[in-house]
């Protein structure tokens, strides 16, 4: 036991340990109740402008490619960090390379490796995720409301907006019609929901 504690800290292991530690700690907070479900979705905002637009819509896809925005971050990275410290403290043990520089080395890619693990233990889950947004979206009651951008949409990338609702505001992903672009704090309108993508488009809008 002692071996082991002295080998998760060890430099070469000491950010899938960090990492590992994390997850533990937010599952432990969730399941006590100071955190709810909803706090498992993580916003990654991004400002682009019109020459970043291609940038961040290939990103997008490296994203949805590895499940992110089908399930939660938290839970992609909860199947993410445990291979990757388990692969971290293997490869390090055999070649006895715990505190050599060349541990450092491995750890983009196993990294990399534990990215395409967390895919495919994460599959599963991504239809069980999409049924569960189906079922709590309401798709109809918001066409026609007026939305504020959260994280900035165009006709190919998605964004986020939030609908006023009686309650908490209700979170939408969204792209907007040809030509278009939204910028975060702007408003917009929901004017159709998009089922086969699972978004709502929205165009720009401008109160009077």
């Amino acid at each position: 036991m002692v071996e082991l504690v002295q080998a998760s800290f060890a430099p070469a292991n000491v950010l899938a340990t960090g990492l590992l530690i994390f997850v533990m700690l937010y599952w432990v907070i969730v399941i006590v109740g100071l955190l709810d479900m909803s706090s498992l979705d993580v916003e990654v905002e991004t400002d682009i402008d019109g020459e970043g637009i291609g940038a961040v819509a290939w990103l997008n896809s490296a994203l949805a490619f590895f499940n992110l925005g089908r399930i939660p971050l938290m839970f992609f990275l909860s199947f993410f960090a445990l291979p990757f410290w388990f692969l971290s403290l293997g490869v390090n043990e055999l070649l006895g390379t715990h505190d050599s520089w060349l541990g450092f080395t491995f750890i983009l890619p196993l990294a990399v490796v534990c990215l395409f693990v967390a895919k495919l233990l994460t599959w599963p889950f991504v239809k069980l995720f999409s049924v569960m947004e189906k079922e709590q979206a309401p798709k109809t009651t918001v066409i026609g409301q007026v939305c504020t951008i959260m994280l900035p949409a165009n006709a190919t990338q998605i964004g986020q907006a939030a609908v006023q609702t009686n309650g908490s505001p209700l979170l939408l992903n969204v792209k907007t019609t040809q030509g278009h672009l939204v910028k975060k704090g702007e408003t917009a309108l929901v004017i159709d929901y998009l089922p086969e993508n699972q978004l709502y488009l929205i165009e720009p809008y401008e109160s009077l």
